[in-house]
């Protein structure tokens, strides 16, 4: 099965451990993150693999979703020598720009199997209309 990374309209703000902002400089790396659309709205499910949801936070600022947090490593021997090592523990944080269209206000979360899912319903159009008063000019 070939691997396949799609661009999009989507863009990670933070996506490197140096990822140039002040506040990641101390993260230590990136969770992998697939961000798709349905019908209802936008996805993101993040793998997080042997964490509790209590060591995850979600953060909304403006049309960005900053997702951080720590994956402890307790399961370790004191004394061990690695012949492979490819699971990332400590900080994290990803940082994603969503297009305009979704609002982010009503996002919902939902940390099972070692995923974290968000998902972002679509903004709803501002149908109300309102008048606009003219003032007497000269």
């Amino acid at each position: 099965m070939a691997m396949c990374k799609v661009s999009s309209s989507v863009h990670f703000v933070t996506r490197s451990a140096a990822g140039g902002r002040e506040d990641s400089a101390k993260a230590h790396w990136v969770p992998n993150t697939d961000v798709y659309s349905t019908d209802n709205g936008l996805v993101v499910k993040v793998e997080l693999a042997g964490m509790r949801s209590d060591n995850l936070e979600i953060t909304v600022e403006g049309n960005r979703l900053r997702i951080s947090g720590t994956r402890p490593d307790g399961c370790r021997a004191p004394k061990c020598s690695f012949l492979v090592m490819e699971i990332n523990y400590g900080l994290f944080e990803s940082m994603l720009e969503l297009p305009p269209g979704y609002d982010l206000s009503q996002a919902k979360a939902a940390y099972l199997n070692g995923f974290l899912r968000i998902d972002v319903p679509l903004a709803q159009p501002q149908t109300k209309s309102t008048k606009v008063p003219i003032a007497e000019g000269n």
